[in-house]
């Protein structure tokens, strides 16, 4: 190959924001080593995947893209890797259509991985092989040791997989089998000047039947909170507008390293401190929590400080007692309407957000229903809803899928109207509000910018200014849709852009 060509990358993140805020670190890593970011994957000399096990749909990307670009390899030299969340069965299957594959937490190899593989980096071709990574110590150079990382975390994992005799796994010790302090150290190669991703906790503790996280990215493991507060910092410095935190279960941060960590109480509490005292103008959201988990004193938290947008995203699933406890879920519906009875008392302009799961095992037409009535009583502001499909790892993947699919795209079609109904009720009150909203982009409406109010309503409005994109606008609200709403940008502001 010649020096002079300029090697490129391509990189694919499937799944949650979780493995988007892992592909910025692992951006970063490629950029050090010399790659060159490409749009094209059929240009590029490396391409990679963020896989996820989680979604069937996700997986059936990953075979469908690795086939073809390993036809490409008749015509051209290219190297291809997969990492992030991927489950021991899938790896198995998947070792043998990619170059290389391994955990995300052994990013920092990823050089010698390559070196290995017979194939020098960009960075290596004009200087000695190097740890590109600042402050993290040298690694063996042994592929060997490299390798068997990911068969270590999966000899582990299928050592403590949930099972119903043993419905409450041990908890994580102080001894993680997966550490992710040194690739959480990397700074990432953010995708966005204004809005940012930062991972406060890695892995999940509930074994809640239908998952398959704590298999793919093993028990919670919570960062530093130092390291989270100077990202943070650094954020503010350059003028970010929207930081989301990211973790499986992010209100239980901390429970990994009692006496060592902060809370995720006490962290919010910082956060809120460091983002209203730097003056600048942020909101601070954070995905997912869990109902088991979330407190009063978060809450209180939330409602204390500007800066924490009021905007919660608190997953359900079920409606129903009875199927919560085959999902393991470990909450009651009565415990779930406390928490939103309590967020409506303390911040009453907050909107809510969920997660709900149709057509589980052996759901009925009853347990049906109850969903349907809690989302009537609660009426969400946006709900994520699901048809379940099993997968591999996950408990309830041993049992029978007896929910015909035409059952449950009726109960989905259900949903989403009864959700329709909700959201265009709420969007429908704000017609003749002025909002404040942070522009995200254009809108395929020709001539509007898109946006978000705090509470993350989707806003657009009519302008062909770009540089509006990134900043914070004032908009008079003047109709609604189902899911968003439309209105014009403020005398006040149009004034303060001219």
């Amino acid at each position: 190959m010649s020096l002079h060509h300029r090697m490129s990358y391509h990189l694919v993140t499937l799944g949650c924001q979780m493995n988007k805020s892992d592909s910025e670190r692992v951006r970063t890593v490629l950029e050090q080593l010399g790659y060159t970011w490409t749009e094209q994957d059929d240009t590029a000399d490396l391409i990679g995947i963020l896989a996820c096990s989680v979604r069937q749909k996700a997986i059936d990307k990953v075979y469908s893209r690795i086939h073809k670009w390993n036809t490409w390899k008749k015509n051209r030299n290219l190297l291809t890797f997969l990492t992030g969340c991927v489950l021991p069965a899938d790896k198995e299957k998947l070792l043998k259509l990619f170059d290389f594959v391994f955990p995300i937490e052994e990013l920092r190899n990823f050089e010698n991985l390559i070196r290995h593989y017979g194939v020098s980096t960009p960075l290596s071709l004009n200087q000695p092989m190097r740890n590109v990574i600042a402050d993290i110590p040298s690694q063996t150079d042994d592929l060997t040791e490299v390798s068997k990382s990911f068969d270590r975390i999966e000899l582990a994992r299928e050592n403590r997989k949930f099972s119903e005799v043993d419905a409450k796994p041990k908890k994580a010790g102080k001894q993680s089998l997966i550490n992710l302090g040194d690739f959480w150290r990397i700074d990432p190669f953010y995708s966005s000047d204004f809005e940012a991703f930062i991972p406060i906790q890695n892995g999940c503790d509930k074994f809640c039947s239908f998952c398959a996280v704590p298999y793919t990215r093993g028990r919670e493991v919570s960062r530093p909170s130092e390291e989270i507060l100077e990202e943070i910092n650094q954020l503010l410095q350059k003028n970010y507008k929207s930081i989301t935190l990211l973790g499986q279960n992010v209100n239980s941060y901390g429970r990994d390293k009692k006496g060592n960590e902060i809370s995720f109480q006490e962290l919010l509490d910082r956060i809120g401190q460091l983002c209203d005292n730097s003056g600048k103008e942020i909101w601070v959201y954070f995905t997912s929590p869990h109902p088991h988990d979330m407190t009063e004193a978060v809450i209180k938290v939330i409602s204390r400080y500007k800066s924490l947008a009021k905007q919660i995203h608190l997953p359900i699933q079920s409606g129903d007692d009875q199927l919560l406890v085959s999902m393991n879920r470990k909450h009651t519906i009565d415990k779930y309407r406390k928490i939103i009875q309590y967020i409506r008392r303390q911040i009453p302009n907050a909107t809510i957000f969920t997660d709900i799961i149709v057509g589980f095992n052996g759901e009925t037409s009853e347990q049906f229903e109850n969903t349907r009535k809690i989302m009537e009583e609660i009426r969400f502001n946006m709900a994520y809803i699901a048809m379940y499909s099993p997968r591999p790892g996950a408990v309830s993947s041993k049992w029978t899928d007896d929910i015909p699919q035409e059952v449950k795209k009726e109960r989905l079609f259900i949903l989403s109207e009864e959700l329709k109904k909700y959201s265009s009720e709420y969007n429908n009150k704000m017609i003749g509000q002025t909002h404040r909203v942070l522009v995200t982009g254009c809108n395929r409406k020709a001539g509007f910018l898109s946006g978000h109010t705090e509470g993350k309503i989707i806003v657009r409005f009519p302008s062909n200014n770009h540089n509006l994109i990134g900043e914070y606008v004032d908009i008079n609200l003047t109709s609604a849709a189902d899911f968003s709403v439309e209105g014009n940008l403020s005398m006040v502001r149009k004034t303060e852009i001219v």
